[in-house]
């Protein structure tokens, strides 16, 4: 497969800095020097937020190819108002990304088509990219290692921007080192292992 000359962003500000958040949790990005670059106010916003905007790392990127940047927490800030995240002040939890809220938020703002998609196997996505652009998938993030076996499907969104009968090519907003960030091409039955059979088909 060749190369999709789909912009890349890593859902840190500074790409590197997965292996520090895997070892360290969200703690370690107290210390990514970019983090003003994120649209955060403050680098306690931008730590707290930063490990759960896999899913707005997929619409950046799905912005950028059509010439638009927009800071990823500002992106975030603006789904939380349509309920694709929902923030608990009282243990400072965040939940998302929400699907269908998404949807909304991704046309609203956007004029992007988007749909959610449930039940889809790995096989199909190939016919999904026929007719969207994009699909964001919810994957395990050990995909980053696809030699080991994830110990469950989904919980992590990447951006699948091509498939062939054979094989799958996706961008990872937390990939932790250059092969497993950008135009990642691996086995469908590979990917299989990872995917939670859901996501959204998004138009460019």
């Amino acid at each position: 497969m060749q190369q999709s000359g789909v912009p890349y962003f890593s859902q840190w500000e500074t790409p590197g800095m997965t292996l520090p958040v895997l070892a360290e949790g969200s703690q370690a990005l107290l210390g990514d020097p970019l983090w003003r670059h994120s649209g955060a106010a403050t680098i306690e916003e931008y730590a707290r937020w930063a490990v759960n905007v896999c899913g707005m790392a997929c619409l950046k990127m799905i912005l950028a190819a059509r010439g638009e940047i927009h800071p990823t927490l500002e992106l975030a800030r603006a789904c939380t108002a349509y309920g694709g995240y929902v923030v608990n002040e009282i243990d400072a939890s965040i939940k998302g990304l929400i699907y269908a809220p998404f949807v909304r938020f991704a046309a609203d703002r956007f004029g992007l088509g988007a749909e959610t998609v449930t039940g889809v196997e790995t096989s199909a996505i190939l016919g999904l990219l026929s007719k969207r652009r994009f699909f964001i998938a919810s994957v395990n993030s050990g995909i980053r290692w696809p030699e080991r076996e994830p110990p469950s499907k989904g919980g992590h969104l990447v951006l699948v921007t091509s498939a062939s009968q054979e094989t799958i090519r996706f961008h990872n907003p937390s990939g932790h080192n250059e092969a497993s960030q950008a135009d990642v091409t691996l086995p469908l039955a590979v990917f299989d292992r990872f995917f939670a059979n859901r996501g959204i088909s998004v138009d460019a």
